[in-house]
């Protein structure tokens, strides 16, 4: 019979142990992310709609959120069919990497250590991708598709996030 209270005084300790193991609370076992709205996003869209069409330029554009998931896509009359899935995945290039798509494709050129990336499903490295951050953190990533060159997409991308940037910095 004294093995039982001594028995129910090891399982008291064990258990008072296990307690203390726990997470000081349980937020330090979650975190906070910051989203953008989808009304955002489409303003971002439509300014570099806006901007590649004032320079003559038929275009697609995507905005995607911090995980890549698309949120908006644009695709003006006249643009190429391709052109969808290309700012889609600029945009998700961009969101992934946390980098703009025109320093990704210099940092993965062939012979480079990063060249593999090149190989990822849905990785473009090539001009028109940039991440939309605020306070650093990343929001999503806007891509554009379309224009005669990446430096161009690039251009309609600035002005993308150039039309939110005010919305950006709460």
């Amino acid at each position: 019979m004294k093995a039982f209270p001594f028995a129910l005084a090891v399982l008291a300790t064990l258990h008072a142990s296990l307690l203390r193991a726990q997470p000081a609370s349980p937020a330090a076992s979650t975190y906070t992310i910051t989203l953008m709205s989808p009304e955002l996003a489409l303003q971002a869209a439509q300014a570099a709609m806006r901007a590649c069409r004032q320079t003559g330029y038929q275009v697609s554009v995507a905005v995607v959120d911090r995980t890549g998931q698309t949120q908006v896509l644009l695709r003006d009359r006249l643009a190429g069919t391709h052109t969808a899935d290309a700012a889609t995945d600029k945009a998700w290039t961009a969101a992934s990497f946390k980098t703009g798509t025109t320093a990704l494709a210099k940092a993965t050129m062939s012979g480079t250590d990063a060249a593999g990336i090149r190989h990822i499903p849905r990785a473009l490295a090539v001009g028109g991708g940039m991440p939309i951050e605020a306070n650093g953190s990343l929001l999503g990533a806007i891509g554009i598709s379309g224009a005669p060159s990446g430096a161009a997409d690039d251009a309609c991308a600035r002005s993308g996030l150039a039309a939110i940037a005010d919305d950006l910095n709460f």
